[in-house]
């Protein structure tokens, strides 16, 4: 491919070029899907260390704080990535069957069930912010000084909720370049409000780590918007349709059914990660805001990566739909194979300059030390990272989110809480003996997921 073709079809994908993704070509398809699906997750990596950079300026404490809430707030993802996979899989699905009203009104259901658990969220969240904090092993002095920061991100977890949930919606329907404009507002917003809100501007005053907190708010507040002006002024294929604007039990059962295993195997992934959190926090406060600055720069990867795979779920809904499960297969695997490779690349990069990247976002030797052992260890196994990940986004694209449930119950907390305990105490490894165990049990996990794959059960699901 010439690098002028290569621009044409990568404007093309950003534009949002509506397609039939069940008839082009497999390689295309992936093109036009992933290209702004990884821009749309390149943005949120980019939100995430930019936060984390401006935050790492209030000191130890509040990145601690920052990384105990994310830790809690991974609950809330979990059921808003279980309904967006839900979503996905049956709008992708219906529109696989050309039948855009059916898949408007799933839509529809899909943003009831999740606004009325997002709000159920926020009460929790703002009610109980010290003792979530007390929970995980946050000290008294950080909890005095970041409760607040947890309250307001909790209280506005009904924008995170639909920003995931709606987005879900236009990756199905195949519209990849309206969910990515929804995230670049959103977290464009986020990064320029980021630093005038922690530290003041002008007639701003300085608000600290609550700063952060209302920046993510308002930010993700106005993605949410854009989302909903593009559904109800029919600007996607998803349209709000009279029809569509009504309950319908019968696809809220469907939803939940599939958004159930959804919400379980991230609820199941969360859940290990926030143990894993409370293991590493025994160390200290330090230990805490290495693991956490570490954490956001392999994010800033994976969540592109996650472009891929986002891609392979669509493919393999859609065409799942349109009667060609043998396509949905290729399409799978070829998108694993990119992720890899892509990952692989990344994987030496951040090996080598583990400690320099540690070090731009804070200066303290204890943080950098366990930042970059951490960046290390766990990079090693970003190729599993990569084949796992579209593997079971390719079996929640297909409406088999137990799969992917089952798999994660086994091997996070069946194997990797076990051997991270184990590593961490017994061995007297600390945090190294936590990084060693995420590094092992993914690798695992992609092996199995691989396996599943290959039997072929999920061409057989419907939704």
């Amino acid at each position: 491919m010439t690098i002028r073709k290569f621009l044409h079809h990568f404007k093309l994908a950003v534009q949002g070029k509506e397609e039939d993704f069940t008839s082009i070509s497999i390689k295309k398809s992936i093109f036009y899907l992933s290209i702004p699906m990884i821009l749309e997750m390149v943005m949120e990596s980019l939100f995430a260390v930019v936060d984390i950079f401006f935050v790492g300026k209030l000191g130890v404490n509040a990145v601690a704080t920052v990384g105990l809430t994310e830790s809690v707030l991974t609950i809330i993802y979990s059921i808003a990535i279980g309904l967006s996979m839900a979503a996905t899989a049956i709008v992708a699905r219906r529109i696989g069957e050309k039948n855009q009203q059916a898949a408007s009104i799933a839509a529809f259901q899909a943003i009831m069930v999740c606004s009325i658990f997002a709000i159920a969220m926020a009460v929790i969240g703002v009610w109980q912010a010290q003792t979530m904090l007390r929970l995980m092993g946050g000290s008294e002095e950080l909890i005095a000084e970041g409760y607040r920061y947890t309250q307001i991100v909790f209280g506005g977890n009904v924008a995170i909720m639909l920003l995931f949930l709606i987005n879900g919606i236009f990756r199905g329907a195949g519209n990849a370049a309206l969910a990515m404009r929804a995230l670049w507002i959103a977290n464009g917003f986020n990064i320029v409000l980021d630093p005038l809100l922690i530290f003041g501007w002008g007639p701003i005053p300085a608000m600290g780590l609550e700063g952060a907190a209302w920046a993510t708010t308002i930010g993700r507040s106005l993605g949410v918007v854009f989302q909903l002006v593009v559904l109800f002024k029919g600007m996607s294929i998803i349209r709000f349709y009279w029809e569509s604007l009504q309950m319908n039990w019968k696809t809220i059962w469907t939803i939940l059914k599939v958004a159930s295993g959804g919400m379980g195997q991230f609820l199941i992934e969360s859940a290990s990660w926030i143990f894993l959190m409370r293991i590493i926090s025994e160390s200290g406060s330090v230990a805490l805001a290495g693991y956490t600055i570490a954490v956001r720069l392999i994010i800033f990867v994976l969540l592109p990566a996650f472009g891929f795979s986002n891609a392979a779920a669509t493919l393999v809904g859609q065409n799942l739909g349109a009667l060609q499960p043998g396509r949905a297969e290729r399409s799978a695997w070829l998108s694993a194979h990119i992720t890899a490779l892509f990952l692989g690349v990344c994987s030496v990069v951040f090996i080598i300059g583990a400690g320099y990247f540690i070090a731009i976002f804070n200066q303290e030797a204890g943080v950098i030390e366990v930042g970059r052992l951490g960046l290390t260890i766990i990079c090693l196994g970003y190729v599993f990272f990569a084949y796992g990940m579209v593997m079971s986004q390719s079996l929640n694209g297909a409406g088999d989110t137990r799969t992917p449930t089952i798999i994660n119950l086994a091997v996070l907390w069946g194997f990797q809480l076990p051997l991270a305990y184990v590593l961490a105490n017994t061995f007297g490894l600390g945090a190294v003996g936590v990084f060693w165990a995420i590094t092992v049990s993914h690798s695992v996990h992609a092996l199995v997921s691989m396996w599943v794959f290959n039997r072929g059960k999920w061409k057989l699901v419907h939704v």
